[in-house]
C-alpha cells in the first residue's frame, strides 16, 4: 500500500472513531424494563417503610416529568416510590429492586424503567396498532396517555436506549392481563411485545427473559383469577418467559390490586427468580 492510500486509510479509521458515541457503559448496572397496567403502576398506598433507607444503589430512570419531586424525565433517581408517574403507589418493582440489592454483591446497581398504564389491555404496547387503541380509550385514561405523549411503548423504548448508555438491560417485567381477561390470544400478543423490545434495543432473547406476575390468585378470591390459566401458558409461547406466582399475596378490597403488603410479598418473588436466573441464590 502506498503512502497516499496509508494515509487515506488513517484518516477513514479515524473518522470511524470519532462517529462512535462514547458511554460509560458499566456491566455491573443490572437494568429492567417494566410494563403494564394498575398493578405495575402500583395501587397501594406506600407507607413509612416503603420510603426510608432506600439503598442508593437502586436506581429509578424517570420515565416522566414530576416537578413535585424534583425529578426530570430521562434521569436516574434513587428508587424511591412512586416508581411509574408522580402519583402512583407502591407497586411489585419497589420491592423487586430492593430485594435484589439486598443480594448482590455491592458493586452491582439496579436500575428500573416503569411504564405503565392503569385499566389498558396489552394492545396499548402494540407498536403497530396502538393508535387504534388509543382513539377509543375512555377520558380517565387520557391524562395517564398524555404523560408518555400517548404512545407508551415509544417512550419504553426511548428510556430503554438511555440506561443502554449506563448499563446492561437484564430483563423485562411484565404485569398485566387484567383488562384481557379470558382472551387466549394473549400470550401471542405478549410475544409481540416482547419481540418487538428486544428487536428495538438489540436484545437477545436467550440474555433477556420475560417475568410475568399472575393477577390476583383465586385464593385471595380475584376477580380476575380466572386470567391465570392463561398467563400459565407464556412460557409455552415465549421460550425464556417464567411465570410469577400470586399465590398467598393478599390484596385490596376490590379484589383487583394487589395490598401494600401483597406488592412486597410479589415484588421479592420477581426478584428471587431474577436471581435464580442470574445464577445467584
Amino acid at each position: 500500500m502506498n503512502m497516499t492510500k496509508l494515509r487515506a486509510a488513517f484518516i477513514c479509521a479515524a473518522l470511524l472513531l470519532i462517529s462512535i458515541p462514547s458511554f460509560s457503559q458499566d456491566p455491573n448496572f443490572y437494568i429492567f424494563l417494566c410494563f403494564g397496567q394498575s398493578n405495575m403502576e402500583g395501587a397501594a398506598k406506600f407507607e413509612a417503610q416503603d420510603t426510608t433507607a432506600v439503598d442508593e444503589r437502586f436506581k429509578l430512570l424517570e420515565a416522566v416529568d414530576c416537578p413535585g419531586l424534583n425529578r426530570i424525565k430521562g434521569n436516574w433517581y434513587t428508587a424511591v416510590p412512586p416508581l411509574t408517574r408522580c402519583n402512583t403507589g407502591l407497586g411489585p418493582v419497589d420491592y423487586f429492586g430492593r430485594a435484589l440489592v439486598a443480594k448482590l454483591p455491592e458493586n452491582v446497581k439496579i436500575g428500573v424503567i416503569n411504564v405503565a398504564i392503569g385499566g389498558c389491555k396489552i394492545e396499548l404496547f402494540d407498536k403497530e396498532n396502538y393508535q387504534s387503541y388509543t382513539a377509543t380509550a375512555p377520558d380517565w385514561m387520557k391524562g395517564m396517555l398524555a404523560g408518555y405523549e400517548g404512545n407508551p411503548y415509544a417512550r419504553l423504548v426511548e428510556l430503554g436506549k438511555i440506561a443502554q448508555r449506563s448499563g446492561i438491560i437484564k430483563g423485562i417485567l411484565l404485569h398485566q392481563g387484567e383488562s384481557n381477561t379470558g382472551d387466549k390470544a394473549w400470550p401471542e400478543k405478549v410475544k409481540q411485545v416482547y419481540e418487538n423490545l428486544l428487536k428495538d434495543l438489540e436484545l437477545k432473547a436467550e440474555k433477556t427473559p420475560l417475568l410475568a406476575g399472575e393477577v390476583v390468585n383465586a385464593d385471595q378470591g380475584g376477580v380476575c383469577a380466572s386470567m391465570n390459566t392463561i398467563i400459565a401458558t407464556l412460557p409455552q409461547t415465549i421460550t425464556n418467559a417464567h411465570v410469577i406466582s400470586s399465590a398467598g399475596c393478599p390484596d385490596g378490597p376490590d379484589n383487583l390490586h394487589f395490598s401494600a403488603e401483597g406488592y412486597r410479598m410479589l415484588g421479592k418473588r420477581y426478584a428471587e427468580k431474577m436471581l435464580s436466573l442470574l445464577g445467584k441464590p
